[in-house]
């Protein structure tokens, strides 16, 4: 609650500033319950391996609650068509490959050729046919020109955070009208928020976010599961 004080501004009631301590601790609960909630029952074995192959290679792989937000995000836009760019294991590719249609087929990008391989291992023990994935190892912002135009429903980015912003372009030639982009990690542990001096990693998620709220062409929401996931949809 805020009260007008003899200068024209405002400040907090003395007596609210338990009440706004409760509210905070309550919110971070709430996120943290929003994170795990409905996914422990399909963190299946094969997810678990591929989760196990990225701690041990020192990557990190997306939340439960971030993969059940792609899940969904996938089944919601009735995917057929997936492009990820940042295979890492796996992880993410399965929560996709589950939300999106049976026929659906997932383009993966990365430039690391070893964990593609995890990857690809991964989605074979899960029950995937060998057509439902296509890995392409290399660079992203050389790979991404050779897609086709308008020929995805989701594309997903947990590549480099430099490189958001140019796969935000990417993204927009890549997607059908309806389509869903969505990139990960937006938070950086909070630093996005953080008032302190920032990396120039930070500076352009901060710049991403801007970008895509004042677009034309997006429709926005940042949804607060695991590092932060920035979503949009492409008018028609």
């Amino acid at each position: 609650m805020r009260v007008p004080d003899s200068s024209g501004y405002s400040h907090r009631c003395v007596d609210t500033w338990g009440q706004e301590r409760a509210i905070t601790g309550n919110r971070q609960t709430s996120w943290a319950f929003a994170d795990a909630y409905g996914v422990e029952h399909i963190e299946d074995p094969a997810l678990l391996w591929a989760r196990d192959r990225a701690h041990e290679a020192g990557l990190r792989s997306v939340s439960s609650g971030t993969g059940s937000a792609l899940r969904l995000l996938a089944a919601a836009v009735d995917a057929k068509a997936v492009a990820e760019i940042g295979t890492g294991t796996g992880v993410s590719g399965l929560h996709l490959l589950h939300g999106m249609r049976p026929d659906g087929v997932l383009t993966t990008v990365d430039s690391d050729p070893e964990c593609q391989q995890f990857a690809r291992q991964a989605f074979r023990a899960a029950g995937f046919a060998g057509n439902r994935a296509r890995f392409i190892p290399g660079r992203a912002l050389e790979v991404l020109p050779r897609l086709a135009d308008g020929g995805y429903d989701l594309v997903f980015c947990d590549g480099d955070r430099l490189e958001y912003l140019d796969y935000l372009a990417e993204s927009l030639r890549l997607l059908r009208p309806g389509g869903v982009v969505c990139f990960e990690g937006v938070f950086a542990d909070g630093r996005t928020v953080d008032s302190a001096a920032q990396p120039a990693e930070v500076l352009r998620l901060r710049e991403l976010l801007r970008v895509v709220r004042e677009s034309a062409v997006l429709l926005p929401s940042l949804l607060p599961v695991g590092d932060g996931l920035l979503c949009a949809a492409r008018r028609g």
